[in-house]
C-alpha cells in the first residue's frame, strides 16, 4: 500500500518518478488502488492540483490507470477480463516474491482428492444428447424433487437451477436492485460481490461480523439506509470461515421485520460451501420466506467446473430470472444436472462428500489449534479458508513468500467504504495435509513482522 507520507517530492514529476519507481522494483503490486488525489495532496501539504498533474504523467506512461468511482490503480499485465481486486486476490506469490511457491494456500478452490470420481456419472448420462425442446422447464424433475426435499426452509416458492453461485446472484441482483440502489454486503466479504455491485451501478452498505455471524447492529444500522437487496453468506463466510449461528438468523430475520422498510428488501444467501460445511443448515426465510433467495452451489463439494448452483425462492423474483435467462443460455446443460443428480443420490458420491466434510473439519480445526499456540487466533471457522489477522498484509505476504508459501492478499475482500476491517490475509487451509505446525509457525511468524519501509 502506498503511504503518502513517505512520498519525499513536492513537485508532479518528482512524485511520478517516485511512484513509477516502488511499482518498477514491486512495492506497488498490479492492481493495488492507490490513495485519492485529495488524501495524498492533504498529507503532503500540496494543491490537489499538483497531484493530478503527477497522476496525469503516470497514466500517460501506462503506469496507473483511472477507473472511475472505483479509484486509480496500478495498471495490471494484460488480464483485464480480471478486476483489479480480484488480480491482487489471486497474485500466487505475493509482493517481491523470492522463492517458488511450494505450498499454494491462496486459491480458495476445493481439495482435488476431496471431489468424488465423475466417471460412473458419465457412463449413465445417455450416449446422446436429449434433444429436448427449448421451452421445456430448466430443471430435471428429478433434480427438481431432490432439491426440493433437501433445502434448507420448506415452503420454497419455486427453484431453478444457475451456471455457479456467483450467475444466481449475478442475476438476482439484476432483478431487484437498480443503477444507484444500496445493498447491503458483509465485509470482510467475497470480493466478486463488490466488483459485481460497482458493475451494476449500486453501492455498498458495509455489515459487520462476529463469530455468529452478520451482527444484527450493522444490519439495522444498513436497513436505515434502505437498502434494496441484502447479500449474506450463512455458512463458511468468505473469507472468515464463520458460520452463522440459527440464533443470529433468528435475531436478523426479527430486525428485518422491525424495520420499517424491512419488508422490501430482497435478502440474497450464497450457501457457497454447502454440503462440505460443518455447520447446520440456516436460512432466514424460517422466519421471512417471501424475502428470501437462497443459492446452494455444489462447487466446493463435488467440483468447480461442474458450473451449477440451485436457487430457490419467492416466484415474483424466480420467475422473472428465469424468464430473463431465456434470452440467454436459456438453462443449464440438463446433460451436466443428470450428473450431479447421479452424485447426490448415488451412494458412493454422497458417502465422499461427507467423508470430505469431515476431513476439511480436521484439516481447519488442526492448523486453527497451532496457530493458537503460536498466539494467532482465527476463531472457530468452517469450509475450507482461515482469516488470519496480521500486523502489516504486504509484510506478511512478503515474509510467506521468501518460504515459498502463497496466500490471498486480505484488501481485496475489504469494501470499498468500509474503514474498520483490520489487516488479515486468507489462508486456504482445507488444502493442506502435512506439516501442520511448521506452516502455523511460518504464518504465526508472518503475522507479526512489522511493515515494509
Amino acid at each position: 500500500m502506498l503511504r503518502p507520507e513517505t512520498l519525499e517530492s513536492r513537485t508532479p514529476l518528482g512524485m511520478a518518478g517516485e511512484i513509477a519507481r516502488l511499482v518498477a522494483d514491486g512495492s506497488l503490486e498490479p492492481g493495488e488502488r492507490l490513495p485519492t488525489v485529495r488524501e495524498i495532496a492533504a498529507t503532503l501539504g500540496v494543491s490537489a492540483g499538483t497531484v493530478a498533474a503527477a497522476w496525469r504523467a503516470l497514466a500517460d506512461a501506462g503506469t496507473i490507470v483511472s477507473r472511475g468511482r472505483a479509484g486509480t490503480f496500478v495498471r495490471t499485465e494484460p488480464r483485464e477480463w480480471l478486476s483489479p481486486r480480484v488480480q491482487v486476490m489471486t497474485s500466487p506469490g505475493g509482493p517481491r516474491r523470492v522463492e517458488p511457491v511450494r505450498l499454494d494456500l491462496s486459491h480458495g478452490t476445493p481439495d482435488p482428492a476431496m471431489l468424488p470420481a465423475l466417471e460412473d456419472a458419465f457412463t449413465r448420462v445417455a450416449p446422446r444428447a436429449d434433444t429436448g425442446r427449448y421451452h421445456d422447464l430448466p430443471v430435471l424433475p428429478e433434480l427438481h424433487a431432490h432439491i426440493s426435499e433437501t433445502w434448507p426452509a420448506p415452503g420454497v416458492e419455486t427453484f431453478t437451477v444457475v451456471d455457479g453461485a456467483l450467475d444466481g446472484i449475478s442475476r438476482t441482483l439484476e432483478q431487484v436492485a437498480r443503477f444507484g440502489d444500496r445493498v447491503a454486503v458483509e465485509s470482510p466479504g467475497f470480493p466478486y460481490f463488490f466488483d459485481l455491485l460497482e458493475a451494476l451501478g449500486a453501492e455498498p452498505v458495509p455489515l459487520a461480523l462476529d463469530r455468529d455471524g452478520v451482527t444484527t447492529g450493522s444490519l439495522a444500522r444498513a436497513l436505515a439506509r434502505k437498502p434494496a437487496a441484502v447479500i449474506l453468506q450463512p455458512r463458511s463466510q468468505n473469507p472468515t470461515g464463520i458460520s452463522m449461528t440459527p440464533e443470529r438468523a433468528r435475531a436478523l430475520a426479527q430486525v428485518i421485520m422491525n424495520a420499517p422498510d424491512g419488508r422490501r428488501v430482497t435478502i440474497i444467501e450464497d450457501d457457497h460451501s454447502a454440503l462440505i460445511s460443518s455447520a447446520p443448515d440456516v436460512t432466514l426465510a424460517r422466519w421471512v420466506p417471501n424475502q428470501v433467495v437462497h443459492v446452494r452451489s455444489f462447487s466446493k463439494s463435488h467440483g468447480p467446473d461442474l458450473r451449477i448452483a440451485a436457487l430457490g425462492g419467492p416466484a415474483r423474483v424466480v420467475d422473472r430470472l428465469v424468464a430473463r435467462r431465456m434470452l440467454g443460455p436459456g438453462w443449464t446443460s440438463r446433460l451436466l444436472q443428470t450428473v450431479l443428480l447421479d452424485l447426490l443420490t448415488d451412494p458412493g458420491p454422497v458417502a465422499r462428500v461427507r467423508t470430505a466434510r469431515l476431513i476439511y473439519r480436521d484439516r481447519l480445526d488442526s492448523m486453527a489449534t497451532a496457530l493458537r499456540r503460536f498466539g494467532v487466533d482465527v476463531g472457530d471457522p468452517d469450509g475450507i479458508n482461515l482469516w488470519v489477522p496480521v500486523v502489516d498484509e504486504r509484510a506478511a505476504r512478503m515474509r510467506l513468500a521468501a518460504s515459498g508459501i502463497a496466500v490471498s492478499a486480505g484488501s481485496p475482500y475489504r469494501a470499498p467504504t468500509d474503514d474498520v476491517t483490520t489487516p488479515h490475509i486468507r489462508v486456504t487451509a482445507g488444502a493442506l495435509t502435512a506439516n501442520v505446525r511448521l506452516v502455523a509457525e511460518a504464518l504465526a511468524e508472518a503475522a507479526e513482522a512489522p511493515p515494509v519501509g
